[in-house]
């Protein structure tokens, strides 16, 4: 699930790349744009600070992720590049298929965009 506004500049370059892979990870993915204002209620309830934000799930199951970052929950901002989200989709594929709950990132930790996580009401 892509959670953003369709018209931020971010969220338009992290969908040219999820369209470019579509058709190629068919097999191993669905791709869903969840816009943050018309889902309050999900947008809340997966913490989504920042957007664009990509959150994985494998036959209903969140799949969490170790991108090197202290949130394994959700990958925030937009991928560098097509072959990043390719290759991260089939970890994702191959670890779930293994039972696994979570896998670690094959991104380069360079193409990771960094945030600090914020805490309301804490």
């Amino acid at each position: 699930l892509r959670f953003g506004r369709d018209e931020d500049l971010n969220c338009l370059q992290l969908d040219e790349i999820l369209s470019k892979t579509c058709h190629d990870l068919s097999n191993m993915a669905s791709i869903y744009l969840v816009d943050v204002d018309k889902a309050p209620v999900y947008t809340r309830y997966f913490d989504i600070s920042y957007i664009p934000s990509t959150v994985f799930f494998f036959n209903g199951q969140h799949m969490k992720v170790d991108y090197g970052s202290p949130d394994h929950t959700k990958f925030v901002g937009s991928f560098k590049t097509k072959q990043d989200f390719i290759d991260l989709i089939e970890v994702i594929y191959r670890g779930a298929m293994r039972g696994k709950l979570i896998v670690r990132s094959p991104i380069d930790p360079r193409n990771v965009p960094k945030y600090d996580l914020l805490y309301h009401g804490i």
